[in-house]
């Protein structure tokens, strides 16, 4: 049966890795005749793009899945797919769980898709497709079966025309113990210089001014070629010459590994932002050794003396888990301490959730309490908002530069048609400013003199001045 003109769904949820692989498998399927439908019910094939960092995300994968039913019932010849970090690690389960499902595929296998979905229409129903397990043959041979595909890039999937991520490592060997990803992900290992190069410049070609470097510990990245070591420092300078790109950022960080040479480097490159995100994930060296880190609360406040040394006015953001097993309430608010000693630009916060599979599950009784988990989880987040409130005060009256992404979430919720909208940007150091715009400005780097703040975002007003120089001091 021929794809020409087939209608593809997907829906990604998760980390940016997942944003990218969407991006992917959709160019590859665009290459099949396929085109893009917004709702599953006009859809001949629908994927979903999952992730298992967190017990929620899959609930809610699986309850997505099952309300596909009906639609599979209508549409016998409808396509369904797993692909995705939970896909990995549920491997045949999921067909186990819900039987409908025709295909799973894990996210070094992605670029299986376009011929397993016609192996699925050709009547072969249940096609699998996974990477090998950490213990199921030798080093080479795992790394292999999780690398990603050569990449095939659409723009029209990524978060605006103007911003784009470019994966630089795949997998992560810190092996955590609360973390599913070494074994989703598989070892870590980075991509070759040229490679990576080679698809920032198509990237530039295709319109983008900011790319954003992913890896699971992106600043541990490495590339070894006979006596030639490339780190991420090396990768940025040979990056930062590509005519088009005007900023690079990285995520997600280790602390260890943020070397005074790599913020040297930042701060030396003037197309590299100062906004890093560094997770901590709690501010007690007992809680960190359980979780298995690899660093000490004085690892990380040695590092947050090193950027602020280095790049002084630098953004910083972290990750905080709490209630994991075992975590008392001095040991939480020794986690409230650091986040109030280092003044977070913003911090994801994180209800600890077993993870099946990981080394907290077979060693650590989940013993706190969901209500404990929960009010901890307030707590840090009201500390934590009142610091991101304070310091964006001084930014009231300034001028900051501004990439344009596109109408707000507000602006889309309140269905704003037409030319004018309100409009959303980030500047240099990742705070988010919305104005009354139009959508001419999209993918534009503007001036925007900001007018009022709150705690995630500032408001403001396009300016056509301008940016003054001692914005600079500011990190903006």
């Amino acid at each position: 049966m021929s794809d020409i003109n087939k209608r593809l769904y997907i829906e990604t949820v998760g980390c940016q890795m997942n944003v990218l692989d969407s991006e992917m498998v959709v160019a590859a399927l665009k290459k099949h005749g396929y085109g893009l439908t917004q709702t599953p019910a006009d859809a001949d094939a629908v994927l979903f793009n999952t992730c298992s960092v967190r017990e929620h995300a899959e609930e809610k994968a699986y309850n997505n899945l099952h309300r596909l039913k009906q639609l599979k019932l209508a549409n016998p010849e409808m396509v369904i797919g797993v692909m995705g970090c939970m896909a990995q690690k549920d491997q045949q389960g999921i067909f186990d769980r819900v039987p409908f499902v025709d295909m799973v595929v894990g996210p070094g296998q992605l670029h299986r898709i376009p011929e397993m979905i016609a192996k699925v229409r050709e009547g072969e129903k249940h096609q699998l497709a996974v990477s090998l397990s950490r213990r199921d043959g030798n080093t080479d041979d795992i790394k292999r079966s999780h690398e990603t595909f050569d990449p095939l890039r659409d723009p029209q999937m990524r978060p605006s025309p103007a911003q784009a991520y470019l994966r630089i490592q795949i997998g992560c060997d810190k092996f955590c113990t609360y973390c599913i990803v070494p074994m989703t992900r598989g070892p870590e290992q980075g991509r070759p210089p040229h490679q990576i190069v080679a698809e920032a410049q198509e990237l530039a070609r295709q319109g983008a001014k900011e790319i954003t470097l992913l890896g699971q510990t992106v600043n541990s990245y490495k590339w070894v070629d006979g006596e030639r070591t490339t780190r991420l420092a090396d990768l940025l300078e040979m990056l930062h010459p590509i005519d088009g790109i005007e900023r690079i950022k990285f995520v997600t960080n280790y602390p260890k590994d943020m070397t005074r040479e790599l913020l040297e480097t930042v701060r030396d490159l003037p197309k590299c932002v100062p906004y890093l995100h560094v997770p901590a994930q709690s501010g007690s060296d007992n809680i960190l050794k359980r979780m298995k880190r690899g660093y000490t609360t004085a690892d990380y406040y040695g590092m947050m003396d090193r950027i602020g040394e280095i790049l002084p006015g630098a953004a910083v953001s972290s990750d905080f888990i709490v209630g994991f097993c075992g975590e008392t309430e001095e040991e939480f608010q020794m986690t409230v301490d650091m986040v109030r000693r280092c003044r977070f630009k913003n911090s994801f916060v994180f209800q600890y959730s077993v993870r099946p599979g990981t080394k907290g599950a077979d060693l650590y009784a989940d013993d706190i309490p969901e209500e404990v988990k929960h009010r901890r989880n307030l707590e840090l987040l009201e500390v934590q908002n009142q610091i991101s409130l304070e310091d964006n005060l001084p930014f009231l009256g300034k001028t900051v530069e501004v990439l344009v992404e596109g109408p707000s979430k507000w602006s889309v919720r309140k269905g704003q048609t037409g030319d004018l909208r309100q409009m959303t940007g980030r500047t240099r150091c990742d705070r988010i400013l919305v104005w009354d715009g139009n959508m001419r400005q999209t993918g534009e780097i503007l001036p925007v003199k900001v007018t009022d703040v709150f705690a995630f975002t500032m408001f403001g007003a396009v300016e056509t001045k301008e940016v003054v120089p001692e914005l600079v001091q500011l990190g903006i």
